[in-house]
């Protein structure tokens, strides 16, 4: 069977909801050994919407594939020792916790490191001062609804993606290979803070928000037109809705070429006195351009728009809900080498997908997420060397789950 590229690699992890579940999953389907701890019942995201009509959680399925479960009542203190001594096994390659619940009690880091010196242990936080935030509260306090939405809409609009989530989930992967690599040179390990919300404002500072308002600007709402360049949704003859953009030179040149509108630019160019090979005027003078694309587009089916555009390398999509796109885009599909069918317990048949990085190893096929609990005796016995005698003690004490 081939080996993941952080075979031998062992983490344990101690989560709930996105965030830390997700970094944790990236890091074991690149074949990391990842050991999720939850109580015997389910933690706080067992049953996280969607679920299935029974009540299976398909967000904690999600969230979780490739990892082993072990189920510990971390509300005892025989069941926190036992946690404390996973998360502190010996082996180069293990003593490592990634977490987001807070570094005190029983999961303080000195406390910890007093059992081995060089543990990493990285802990997601709301914000740096540690406390609570998810991306539902840190978006407004960092402006992004009042970019979001329609241009004439007034009041907030909340965006249901959870992106801060998302990138502070690999940026706890990043981290973890990170200090494991200091490690590894100076023998050193140390607890990282990751913060959600200092996530958001890195990454608003790194796109420009942060310096265009400390300019005094007040970036207004756009509605659906790309910010900065040519880009906007239009709806074909036959009632689709479609995006184009022309963002490089080379994707507003294809746009031209396939529309027949280069001349009809050049006459804007003109009329304007502005270069519309640079992408900050084609947005100054989007007005006038889409007017073009929209009777173009509006006089042709999607069918006949997709022919021409993908001869001409146009960079454009076509809207559609994430059923139809399950149902019929083969890039949703297993036609992509990233998914497979798995059989997921509770759930049955579900198309699953691998870690999106493509190595020139190879990369792991998906896994399903294990049932709770599944690997409690088969951990404690392969990582604490403990007997099934001492293992069936702790299961009728109710220490650990089946």
């Amino acid at each position: 069977m081939t080996q993941g590229i952080l075979h031998g690699l062992r983490v344990i992890e101690i989560s709930a909801f996105v965030a830390a579940p997700l970094g944790g999953m990236t890091l074991a389907q690149m074949g990391a050994d990842v050991i999720r701890i939850d109580p015997p019942g389910g933690g706080l995201d067992y049953g996280r919407w969607p679920v299935t009509d029974d009540g299976v959680s398909l967000f904690w399925t999600g969230l979780n594939k490739s990892k082993r479960s072990v189920a510990i009542d971390i509300t005892t203190t025989q069941g926190r020792e036992l946690a404390q001594a996973l998360i502190t096994s010996p082996g180069e390659d293990a003593g490592i916790l990634l977490t987001n619940f807070p570094a005190r009690g029983w999961l303080d880091h000195d406390a910890l490191r007093a059992r081995r010196a060089d543990l990493i242990q990285l802990t997601i936080q709301g914000d740096h001062l540690g406390g609570s935030a998810v991306d539902y509260t840190v978006n407004p306090r960092v402006g992004v609804p009042y970019l979001t939405g329609p241009a004439a809409h007034e009041g907030p609009v909340n965006h249901v993606l959870p992106a801060w989530d998302l990138i502070t989930g690999q940026m706890a992967s990043v981290g973890i290979l990170a200090a494991e690599r200091h490690r590894r040179r100076t023998g050193e390990g140390q607890h990282i803070k990751l913060a959600l919300q200092d996530v958001a404002l890195a990454s608003l500072g790194h796109l420009g928000f942060i310096a265009e308002a400390q300019r005094g600007v007040e970036r207004p709402r756009y509605g659906n037109d790309l910010f900065g360049a040519f880009g906007r949704d239009f709806v074909t003859r036959d009632g689709e809705r479609i995006m184009v953009v022309g963002l490089t030179l080379k994707q507003w040149r294809s746009l031209c070429v396939a529309i027949g509108m280069t001349a009809h630019v050049e006459q804007i160019a003109q009329q304007r006195g502005i270069d519309l090979d640079r992408e900050g005027d084609r947005f100054q003078a989007r007005d006038d351009i889409a007017g073009f694309v929209a009777a173009w587009v509006g006089s042709r089916t999607v069918s006949e728009i997709a022919a021409i555009f993908d001869s001409h390398a146009v960079c454009w999509s076509r809207y559609q809900s994430v059923k139809e796109l399950v149902e019929r885009d083969t890039a949703c599909s297993e036609a992509n080498p990233m998914f497979r069918t798995v059989q997921q317990a509770g759930v049955g048949s579900v198309l699953s997908a691998s870690v999106p990085l493509d190595f020139g190893t190879g990369r792991l096929p998906a896994q399903p997420a294990p049932p709770l609990g599944e690997h409690t005796a088969q951990v404690l016995s392969q990582v604490l060397n403990m007997s099934a005698a001492e293992i069936e003690r702790l299961r009728s004490a109710r220490i650990i789950g089946a």
